[in-house]
């Protein structure tokens, strides 16, 4: 591999002088290093500073560093233009097939020579005059040659793919970065002409009269079978012999439109409808000789519509090569870009190029309208279309948003550049976990909004404008590390990772399932490593502010995979629909023998969100929650339904799944979970003091009045007054409760 390393001849456009951290020894001539860890430090005093990326900087670079170093983060706009030129990127690129390579290499002679032999094919063995003379043995040599002429026209083919894919690389690296077009052009230059070297080299192994021949057969209409012929008896019925001369046809046409080879490349398919009879079975040699006939005629109509072809004008077509759909692959390293082509179409391309701009994948075409008939109906291989003149040449245009400082967040943020999804599909090249990543966008029609890659794009596809703040990963350090350590690792060797909380109301860990403390927990612990905790925990930070859920559906990839939010962090966000208890709420049920609610007010709790796949009874299908297996676990989609806790009181006519209640809610803050407990505690009480429970003559009316005086002095965490119309109703409620006591401690003996 040829060593790449960036040089101080490199222009670094808006790039120049920007901060980058180094680290050397303590020396002025020391190399810089862009890690600690660099082989090549050996000093063990080692001084870490800022320096301008300049030719100086760059001069004093060490040379492994400088190829693949990681000076700034790989997500920021120098980031990402330094791993475009570094490593297999643009320097290598402009490396490599610009001549010859010395230790692969063949002479013009030795191509003109594999042709010729490739176009007549081996010298066939004599036929034997007499049945009793043998026939003569293949000549070895003639077939090891062939195979030789084969080989080197397969080196001759990939070398040309190879080098127009670098080509095009180089180009598309360039177009991103406009600044280094000028430095680049004579590095181009040689490329093309040794791309255009090999294409002169490749063509002589193209047989024009063979691509004519392979499109006029794939033109070809399905012809009437002689299935009820009598030479074809023996494969067996009329029905039978259809069926088998049906498949030959669709192989035979199939394969003749393949290639450029002749019909010795296809001899063996005649075999195909008398396979599993024997050969010495009486009418095989009759089948046989027949159904050669038949694909005899075949290839027959397709040379003459072929030669009756030649005489048409000549056809202009510009032909767009496809887009390789890989999410995580860069544009200057984008793989496939002509092997997904078949020979045949890699053979009209070679022989009949006129001009290409390789950048744009757009090339220019001068074939016979047979062959152009045939590429303008292949949509799924190339995407051409067809003109009357020459079209005018295209040459690789400048991207219209260029990677430069303000994209990212590596400007203050009134320094910060307009998005584009070219930007956003270079960010996730530059880190694959970028599409399962939350970012704070400004706008001017939403202000600031928590939003995932995937919604991102799309807006910005309708034409939406927006300003990138920061990523869940940009979050300061100092506020994340001590919440990781709060939380702490997920503990090994225990039973079961999450404890039963208490069912009692007057536990202080009552309802902590509900509370944002847990959902932080099951974020962290249900990562299967210490980065993926972080991870989980920097993503949950950015989503708590969201206000609804169903915003951070990201839809789903090429694959069929959702670009979700993590598992773990819907479980940091929602909490289980089992887990909440809502009695204390409901209205007093007037029968006895069951266990009514107490009417105290939803108060802070009203407005808690709900959510759900499936909210309208008349709607078929049950309600599931998120996390339910009957809606696969996928977390909160933008299909779902969102209710609140007051929407579950006022309605009783949900269809819920009895597995998973039907919903989840929004976990608990600090200010809701108080309440939830206090209400409970409220509800507790009032059940004791309750005169159809039993127990009631045994009550610690003392300890109940303390309890009551407690709660009527609950408020929201963090104000000093509490003045709602839930207030007052809560307040009224600890009154009579407390008037209660007061009465049964008179009653008590």
């Amino acid at each position: 591999m040829l060593e790449s390393p960036l040089t101080p001849d490199v222009p670094l456009g808006p790039f120049q002088d920007a901060p980058i951290t180094v680290h050397s020894a303590r020396s002025k001539s020391a190399k810089l290093h862009a890690g600690t860890t660099c082989t090549q430090l050996r000093s063990r005093d080692i001084t870490t500073t800022q320096a301008p990326l300049n030719a100086e900087t760059i001069g004093r670079m060490c040379s492994r560093c400088a190829e693949f170093g990681q000076w700034v983060p790989p997500d920021s706009g120098l980031g990402i233009f330094l791993r475009a030129l570094g490593g297999l990127g643009l320097l290598y690129q402009l490396q490599q097939y610009t001549a010859p390579d010395p230790d692969d290499c063949w002479e013009q002679d030795e191509v003109q020579s594999a042709a010729a032999l490739l176009r007549t094919g081996p010298v066939e063995p004599a036929a034997a005059p007499d049945e009793d003379e043998e026939a003569e043995e293949p000549d070895g040599e003639d077939w090891e040659a062939h195979d030789d002429a084969k080989r080197l026209q397969e080196r001759v083919l990939s070398t040309w793919r190879e080098a127009a894919t670098s080509l095009h690389l180089a180009q598309t690296a360039i177009a991103m970065f406009p600044w280094l077009a000028r430095w680049a052009d004579p590095k181009l230059a040689s490329k093309q002409q040794y791309l255009e070297a090999l294409r002169t080299q490749a063509a002589l192994f193209v047989d024009l009269e063979g691509l004519m021949a392979a499109a006029a057969a794939a033109a070809m209409d399905e012809p009437e079978l002689p299935s009820n012929d009598a030479a074809f008896s023996v494969i067996g019925t009329s029905k039978e012999a259809g069926t088998r001369l049906k498949a030959l046809w669709h192989a035979w046409q199939d394969k003749a439109g393949r290639g450029w080879e002749g019909p010795n490349a296809r001899t063996y398919l005649a075999y195909g409808p008398t396979h599993g009879i024997r050969p010495n079975r009486k009418g095989y040699v009759t089948a046989r000789v027949a159904i050669d006939e038949l694909v005899s005629s075949w290839e027959n109509q397709a040379r003459e519509e072929a030669a009756s072809a030649e005489c048409q004008a000549l056809q202009w077509v510009t032909a767009s090569l496809p887009i390789v759909k890989k999410d995580t692959t860069p544009p200057w390293r984008e793989h496939g870009f002509l092997s997904d082509l078949d020979t045949w179409t890699t053979g009209v391309l070679i022989a009949h190029l006129a001009d290409a701009d390789w950048a744009g994948r757009t090339l220019i075409l001068h074939v016979p309208r047979l062959i152009a008939d045939r590429l303008l109906s292949r949509s799924h291989y190339l995407d051409c279309e067809a003109h009357q003149d020459r079209p005018a040449p295209t040459t690789p245009v400048a991207s219209a948003g260029p990677i430069r400082p303000g994209i990212f967040d590596d400007t203050p943020v009134h320094g910060r550049q307009p998005l584009t999804a070219q930007h956003l599909r270079l960010l996730r090249s530059m880190r694959p976990a970028a599409a399962d990543e939350l970012y704070i966008v400004f706008s001017t029609d939403g202000g600031a909004e928590v939003l995932p890659l995937p919604v991102i794009e799309k807006r910005l596809a309708r034409g939406w404008q927006c300003f990138l703040l920061a990523g869940a990963s940009d979050l300061p350090a100092d506020v994340i590390e001590p919440w990781v350590r709060e939380v702490g690792p997920r503990p090994e060797g225990r039973e079961s990772l999450w404890p039963q909380y208490p069912r009692n109301a007057h536990d202080p860990l009552f309802g902590e399932d509900l509370g944002l403390a847990q959902g932080a927990t099951r974020a962290a612990w249900l990562g299967y490593e210490h980065e993926n905790a972080e991870r989980s925990l920097r993503l949950l930070a950015m989503a708590r502010g969201v206000e609804d859920l169903r915003t951070l559906d990201g839809g789903y990839d090429d694959h069929g995979r959702s670009r979700s939010l993590p598992r773990p962090v819907w479980l940091g966000l929602l909490a289980h629909a089992e887990d909440l208890d809502l009695e204390p709420f409901e209205a007093p049920d007037a029968d006895r023998w069951r266990s009514g609610g107490s009417g105290i007010p939803l108060g802070v709790l009203a407005d808690v969100q709900v959510y759900t796949t499936n909210a309208n009874p008349r709607i078929q299908g049950k309600g599931h929650s998120p996390f339910c297996p009957h809606s696969r676990e996928r977390g909160v989609v933008a299909a779902d339904d969102l209710l609140t806790v007051a929407d579950l009181l006022d309605d009783d006519s949900y269809d819920w799944c009895s597995k998973c209640q039907g919903y989840a809610i929004r976990r608990l803050t600090d200010t809701q979970l108080s309440y939830y407990r206090a209400a409970h505690r409220l509800h507790d009480i009032a059940q004791e003091l309750d005169p159809g429970r039993g127990g009631h003559d045994r009550l610690d009316t003392e300890t109940i009045t303390r309890q009551l005086r407690e709660l009527a002095d609950w408020r929201p965490i963090g104000e000093d007054h509490w003045y709602t119309s839930g207030a007052r109703r809560w307040r009224r409620i600890v009154h009579e409760l407390h008037a209660k006591a007061e009465a049964a401690g008179r009653d008590t003996p």
